[in-house]
């Protein structure tokens, strides 16, 4: 793949590691010195720092491993403050999400930077409005897909349903990677080996829970070291 273009991070749910490894294939790019920045087309769920400016955990994730400071750019079109389903929380505030802000959102990032990794919210299927969902918007960027699974009880269902929806789409799927989240589910290496027989796309690696000193606490984005740690575990598709 041509790392001028980017990658589309969705997954198999939401709390399953996309800001995480979002924010490592950054790391990654930059270790390549490829200019990349990160975006993500929607948020939802806002927290006020100590000095009273209203943050969200994934976009400031984002700016961290991109280098950039709070004010320098616009990494998402729409952020919303209550941490639920976009598309509801969009209506009880009387908005609509529209599919042409978010592409136009995301060409103008592309003005500055030669790569641009944008990580989806919640999963693939995630309602933007009544008509449509981020499954349309990834067709609509064009840009090659990395899944991210949440390795935990009942992740072979999410993560192989996911894949048909991508595959139905007519999405390309670069690669797939493993997160194994705070705690390490039992029978981890079977479902992997599971997972590796089924879906038909590179597997690029398994992150191991964060050690203590570098797990995320509630409102906060993770730190440069949990991005770099991340990193280290898992490759690049092939160009």
């Amino acid at each position: 793949m041509n790392k001028s273009t980017g990658f589309f991070v969705t997954g198999t749910n939401t709390e399953v590691g996309k800001t995480l490894v979002s924010g490592a294939l950054i790391v990654k790019l930059r270790e390549q010195k490829i200019n990349v920045i990160g975006f993500k087309p929607v948020v939802a769920g806002t927290y006020k720092d100590t000095s009273g400016i209203t943050l969200n955990e994934d976009l400031e994730t984002l700016r961290i491993a991109s280098d950039l400071g709070h004010n320098e750019l616009s990494l998402c079109p729409y952020v919303l403050d209550q941490p639920a389903a976009p598309h509801i929380v969009a209506a009880q505030q009387g908005l609509k999400l529209e599919m042409s802000v978010m592409t136009n959102a995301f060409k103008d990032i592309q003005k500055y930077a030669a790569c641009v990794v944008v990580e989806g919210a919640g999963g693939l299927l995630i309602p933007i409005n009544k008509d449509e969902d981020l499954g349309g918007f990834a067709k609509k960027i064009d840009l090659p897909i990395i899944l991210v699974v949440g390795m935990k009880l009942g992740c072979l269902n999410h993560a192989l349903l996911t894949y048909e929806a991508i595959k139905v789409r007519n999405l390309k799927i670069t690669g797939w990677i493993a997160n194994t989240l705070a705690e390490e589910m039992p029978l981890l290496q079977e479902n992997l080996q599971t997972l590796q027989a089924r879906i038909e796309a590179p597997f690029l690696g398994l992150i191991p829970s964060l050690p203590n000193e570098l797990q995320k606490t509630t409102d906060s984005p993770y730190s440069v070291e949990a991005l770099h740690f991340a990193a280290k575990h898992i490759q690049l598709p092939n160009q």
